[in-house]
């Protein structure tokens, strides 16, 4: 990643959740300094939540007094979108893109923050059309951050291996979720699913159910504990139910799990910015790689097999056993748990 922008001709564009500038954030923008003195353009997307460290530093001028365009992703005061209620709090931008010169892209969970740097994270990267549509994308939420209307015409990618796709939090414009849906209604073996936070829709985990009721197999991977407690009740408030139906649920043993993909069947994978909770699925403008490439299926489920070496499964007696003041706060959560 650093040395695909040290190499870079003509652009960088970096749009990130969190970014900070410890050592990897400041080697990053120490290269990204140097080639923007070059005369290389050079723009950075930061949440303004994710990101909140760096408003009202001496760092935002520092950026652009060396040649780096830099644009916070909405105002963290509720009302963005004139919408009356908490859900104003939402409506981040939590993709993670990084394009070079509009052919190398790299995308995934990672954050530029070193209290993550030991989480166990999955990125990517790739050439060619793909990294044209993560910049397209980029070039549509950097008008969108500057307050225009006039947004770049939406990249076409049916039919290809790799597509770029997007979730906007609006009805009919959640184009991960979709996607991730439908692969799971038409898997006929397998579906394999990490996520660090797990609070989806009803609708998502009635598909697992129905998945595992006609024999597929579906497993889950989710951290033993995670940075939120809540999200991590609100995970464990589904557990009963998936493991009634049959879902198999592992808890990892490792350090923070952060990873968010999918594998179907070897024949359809994803990776990128979406949990599998509210805030994602609903929410946020995120962003993921979709591919029904089979070397790439094929490498994400040897990841998966890794990781389940290091988690541990929970079974349905062992839960149904804990005592009920366990149990408590999973009921409590159920009030909230669309927010989480």
């Amino acid at each position: 990643m650093l040395a695909d922008c040290a190499n870079a001709k003509e652009s960088i564009v970096l749009e990130q959740f969190i970014f900070s500038t410890d050592d990897l954030g400041q080697r990053l923008i120490d290269i990204c300094s140097k080639r923007a003195k070059d005369g290389v353009r050079v723009r950075f997307l930061w949440d303004s939540a994710g990101s909140f460290s760096f408003l009202g530093t001496n760092t935002v001028q520092e950026l652009r007094e060396k040649g780096i365009e830099l644009l916070f992703w909405k105002t963290i005061i509720p009302g963005y979108f004139k919408t009356p209620n908490i859900r104003s709090w939402f409506f981040r931008n939590h993709r993670r893109t990084l394009v070079i010169d509009g052919k190398v892209g790299y995308t995934g969970s990672i954050c530029v923050d070193d209290q993550m740097r030991n989480w166990r994270d999955t990125n990517v990267r790739v050439e060619g059309v793909i990294a044209g549509q993560m910049e397209n994308a980029f070039n549509r939420m950097w008008e969108r951050a500057r307050g225009s209307k006039n947004l770049p015409s939406r990249s076409r990618n049916r039919g290809q291996e790799f597509r770029y796709i997007t979730n906007y939090p609006a009805p009919g414009r959640r184009h991960i979720n979709s996607e991730l849906l439908k692969a799971i209604r038409k898997a006929e073996k397998n579906v394999y699913i990490t996520t660090p936070y797990f609070v989806p829709t009803h609708r998502f985990i009635n598909a697992l159910k129905s998945a595992a009721r006609r024999q597929v197999l579906v497993k889950v991977i989710i951290p033993e504990k995670s940075d939120h407690y809540a999200v991590d009740i609100g995970a464990r408030s589904y557990f009963k139910t998936l493991l009634e139906s049959g879902v198999k649920i592992f808890l990892y043993q490792g350090n923070m799990i952060h990873s968010k993909t999918a594998v179907i069947d070897e024949a359809w994978a994803t990776v990128g910015s979406m949990n599998l909770d509210g805030a994602s699925m609903l929410y946020n403008f995120e962003a993921n790689i979709v591919s029904t490439n089979t070397k790439f299926a094929i490498e994400l489920e040897s990841h998966f097999a890794d990781d389940l070496t290091e988690s541990k499964e929970v079974s349905l007696e062992e839960w149904q056993n804990r005592f009920f003041i366990e149990k408590i706060p999973e009921i409590l959560i159920r009030l909230v748990r669309k927010f989480l």
